[in-house]
C-alpha cells in the first residue's frame, strides 16, 4: 500500500488527527498528509525527528532499552512519534481533544504495516 494511502487512512481512523508524516534520519519528509499545511507538518516532522534521535541516544547511553514511542502534549496539540526503522520515523499530530488511546491503537497498526513496507 502506498505511504500516502496508509497515512490518509490513519487520519481517517483517528478523530482529531491533524497530520501524519514519515521522516528519514536527516529530517527529510518521505511522505505526508495534513490539514495543517505541507510546510507546517514538514517542520514538525523534522524537529521532532531531532527530539526522537536525541532521546534514542540517551536511552542507549544509559542502557534503558529501545525507545518505542514519544508523546508530547501541549495546550493545543498532541504529538506522537514512533520509530519505524533505524532510519525512519512516523509522526502523528493531533488536536488537544483527540483520544490518545484510540490514536495509539491506530498508530500501532499503521507502524506494523509500514514496517512491512520497509522490510523490517
Amino acid at each position: 500500500m502506498p505511504f500516502k494511502t496508509r497515512l490518509n487512512q490513519l487520519l481517517d481512523d483517528v478523530p482529531g488527527a491533524l497530520g501524519a508524516i514519515i521522516v528519514d534520519w536527516e529530517g527529510e519528509a518521505v511522505d505526508q498528509v495534513s490539514s495543517l499545511g505541507e510546510y507546517d507538518i514538514k517542520l514538525i516532522g523534522a524537529h521532532n525527528g531531532i527530539i526522537l534521535s536525541r532521546m534514542q541516544e540517551t536511552f542507549e547511553h544509559v542502557d534503558a532499552g529501545e525507545l518505542e514511542e514519544v508523546v508530547i502534549r501541549t495546550t493545543l496539540s498532541r504529538t506522537m512519534i514512533r520509530p519505524l526503522t533505524e532510519d525512519y520515523l512516523i509522526l502523528l499530530e493531533l488536536d488537544q481533544c483527540a483520544q490518545l488511546s484510540r490514536a495509539r491503537h491506530c498508530l500501532d497498526s499503521c507502524v506494523e504495516e509500514l514496517r512491512h513496507e520497509f522490510d523490517v
